[in-house]
């Protein structure tokens, strides 16, 4: 056993090539002793400067011991991300929150994973490790709550619902983490821990304030979701400021919340220069030297960026203890040791993963499911769509993203070998059927530069059958600070927006194409919501297809053709106008998302429409429960419309007592997607727990209290929706639910 030890050890160690050969049996190369001796035993070989090198994303090699390179920055938002490799590229995350479908994004991130890891393998037997945005250590999902559809990163989240982005989030979790009881196939990042959504601009010196029952209500639940039942492995804490604390340093969040009450034991990393903001944007500590004690002894333990190399300094000064660096640089040991890297190649079991996987048929035929899973139609007045190919002769194809393959990659993008938008998917498949006439007509926001005039866009496209006018915007004019590059025209700040407004002269052009009295269908491309006062009055159909990814052009033709009956729902709020948002730097929750607003939307959360039609029974469920206790709610849905789809049957609850101060006044507490076949019917049953009952207190306390319930159940909010009601009572003493 330990001569075959040791002939494993040296083989490892050959495999990262730039590192010397050891024959050492150092007990951390051992995979038969316990995880956390093994910890213990490499740090105690390592001096204190290669101990704080190791703690920062750029790890270096240690080679005296055959620790290799590994930068611990990689992406993973929507398949893997910023690798030179062509690699399969999902929808955007906001799209993949529209599916509703855990199953499905689940399913993507292992796929995810399985690209990654082809990759890491096949840089770990060639001795090039340290590779940016080559490991497997992903700093995804982003799991923020989309609260303002004015922010620009909101794209990159699972909407505006705690419930839905709590599902959603921990799904992708499990898919990239895998499900082998000791290695991870790779580790998920939940960030940006906590309470981050904006401003863009000011993001590094930004101070969030909130009460701590929004703070329990709405901000915390996904992280709490993520780390107490998905055990994602990391966290990352975000730039801004909590109630006057930078999140890097926030002992309340860090210490008291995340590793003493929700038990974390993962790393947490802190965004990429979050720790400089310490002394130059926040002005909470003096210097970098302060600033990188107080974020590593508050949880911090590894920095994106080049200032924990002072931490040897801070030892000097007695800020820190060598102690206090073993505790951080452990947490991320055990994530390597996880990883497999010090282990035998043939005892991890993702080891053999190969380049095979990349872009294989399955993972492009699952982007292509996902994409069209995410459509949600909007509007289809007079039954539009689905259009019939046999009796269209000529198409009107006109807007800015007909044929902009960059715009269906949104941002924290891979690249495929190909990108299916709206042209090629249309000419591909009905090309030599139906005429395809193409017109850019506008830029996003503005004429386009020699080119004609609307009147004669029109007097073109009045000789079509039908026109379809695929606008929108681009990761180009929201997304991070710094990445969104069209920064400076009207309505964007920063990568923020400063209006939920469609951009102008898109609307101008299309009065004008409305105007030849042809069926004007109008496909929006969006990571958020676009009011659409005049397009929800005047256009005849409207699909909502976010950034779609590789094969969004094929699932959009789908849709407009009737190869797929779409059923996405919406995952944020559509409003009616700039006047209906609250500020946007304050964060109450107050008057915002459905949970809270009172007004008149355009299209609530939840909401889209399908070619066919579904019907649901009166709910059965006990009429009582006791605090503390599940109850089960079911219904039967049936398929009564012409033709095959799926329905997303979503259960809401109300709490119409007034126990508590605050309360949202609706809210999502559970989700299926389900197919059926025009005319069948199925049982879809939804179990409710104590803490789906409870409300969150003023002092942030998750609190079951006796009284009524209001139950719902139906294809999106009552109001909007065919469904079913119920009601139920709570008896018992108060239950304080886990938290």
């Amino acid at each position: 056993m330990k001569a075959r030890f040791k002939s494993v050890v040296l083989a490892t160690v050959l495999s990262v090539g730039s590192l010397v050969a050891q024959t050492c049996d150092y007990p951390f190369r051992n995979p038969d002793i316990p995880l956390d001796a093994r910890v213990q035993d490499i740090i105690s070989r390592l001096t204190l400067e290669e101990k704080v090198q190791l703690m920062q994303h750029a790890a270096p090699a240690i080679p005296r011991l055959g620790i290799p390179a590994y930068n611990w920055w990689n992406e993973a938002l929507h398949g893997v991300a910023r690798t030179e490799e062509k690699v399969t590229v999902f929808p955007q995350a906001i799209a993949m929150a529209a599916t509703f479908d855990t199953e499905a994004l689940q399913l993507m991130g292992d796929m995810t994973a399985s690209e990654g890891r082809a990759l890491f393998n096949e840089d770990l037997r060639e001795g090039k490790t340290g590779t940016g945005y080559r490991g497997l250590t992903y700093w995804t999902p982003n799991i923020n709550i989309f609260r303002d559809p004015r922010w620009g990163r909101g794209q990159e989240c699972y909407g505006e619902d705690p419930y839905l982005t709590a599902k959603m989030g921990a799904a992708i979790v499990r898919g990239l983490q895998g499900d082998d009881s000791r290695y991870l196939k790779a580790v998920a990042c939940a960030k940006h821990y906590a309470v981050h959504s904006g401003p863009e601009g000011r993001r590094h010196s930004f101070d969030a304030r909130v009460s701590l029952y929004d703070l329990w209500d709405t901000y915390l639940p996904a992280f709490q979701e993520l780390v107490t039942k998905a055990e994602v492995g990391g966290v990352m804490c975000a730039y801004n400021r909590l109630d006057g604390q930078p999140c890097c340093g926030h002992n309340e969040l860090l210490q008291n919340i995340l590793r003493n009450q929700w038990g974390f034991d993962g790393y947490v990393t802190s965004d990429c220069g979050a720790v400089y903001d310490f002394a130059h944007y926040h002005k909470t500590h003096s210097n970098d030297i302060e600033a990188v004690a107080d974020a590593m002894l508050k949880g911090t333990d590894l920095e994106c960026g080049n200032l924990y190399k002072k931490l040897c300094e801070a030892v000097q000064r007695g800020l820190v203890s060598e102690k206090d660096i073993n505790v951080a640089l452990a947490r991320l040991f055990r994530i390597q040791f996880r990883l497999g890297i010090y282990d035998p190649i043939d005892s991890v079991p993702y080891s053999s993963i190969g380049r095979e996987v990349i872009e294989c048929d399955a993972h492009k035929a699952h982007a292509l499911k996902m994409a069209r899973e995410s459509m949600v139609l909007l509007k289809n007045s007079r039954n539009t769509l689905p259009l019939n190919a046999s009796r269209i002769k000529r198409v009107a194809l006109i807007g800015p993203n007909i044929d902009n393959g960059s715009t269906l990659l949104a941002n924290y993008f891979g690249v495929p070998s190909e990108i299916i938008t709206p042209y090629k998917a249309l000419a591909e498949r009905y090309g030599n059927k139906i005429q395809i006439d193409t017109l850019a007509g506008v830029d996003f926001v503005r004429k386009l530069d020699n080119a004609p005039s609307f009147d004669q866009v029109a007097a073109r496209a009045k000789k079509a059958d039908v026109i379809i006018f695929v606008g929108g915007i681009s990761a180009n004019y929201e997304g991070e600070a710094g990445d969104a590059g069209a920064a400076g025209y009207s309505g964007f700040a920063d990568g923020d927006r400063t209006t939920i407004s469609l951009p102008a002269v898109q609307t101008e052009l299309m009065k004008t194409l409305k105007k030849t009295g042809r069926p004007l269908i109008f496909v929006n491309m969006s990571g958020s919501v676009m009011s659409l006062d005049w397009e929800s009055s005047n256009a005849d159909a409207i699909i909502q297809a976010w950034y779609g990814g590789q094969a969004a052009g094929d699932a959009i033709v789908d849709v407009l053709f009737g190869e797929y009956n779409p059923a996405g729902r919406m995952p944020v709020t559509t409003y009616l106008c700039d006047e209906d948002l609250p500020d946007f730097e304050d964060y109450s929750m107050a008057n915002r998302t459905y949970r809270y607003f009172r007004g008149e939307v355009r299209y609530p959360f939840g909401y889209g429409l399908s070619y066919t039609t579904f019907d649901y029974a009166p709910l059965s469920s006990d009429k009582t429960v006791k605090t503390g206790e599940n109850i089960d709610v079911t219904t039967t849905v049936t398929n009564t419309g012409r033709c095959d789809g799926d329905e997303v049957v979503q259960l809401y609850i109300s709490h119409p007592h007034d126990g508590f101060t605050r309360m949202p006044l609706r809210a999502l507490k559970g989700f299926k997607r389900i197919h059926l076949k025009k005319g069948e019917s199925r049982v879809v049953t939804f179990t409710l727990t104590p803490e789906d009952l409870a409300l969150v207190d003023e002092k942030g306390n998750l609190l079951q209290k006796q009284g009524s319930v209001e139950l719902y159940i139906g294809g999106g909010q009552p109001y909007k929706s065919q469904g079913s009601f119920g009601n139920l009572t709570i008896e018992g003493d108060t239950y304080q639910c886990f938290l």
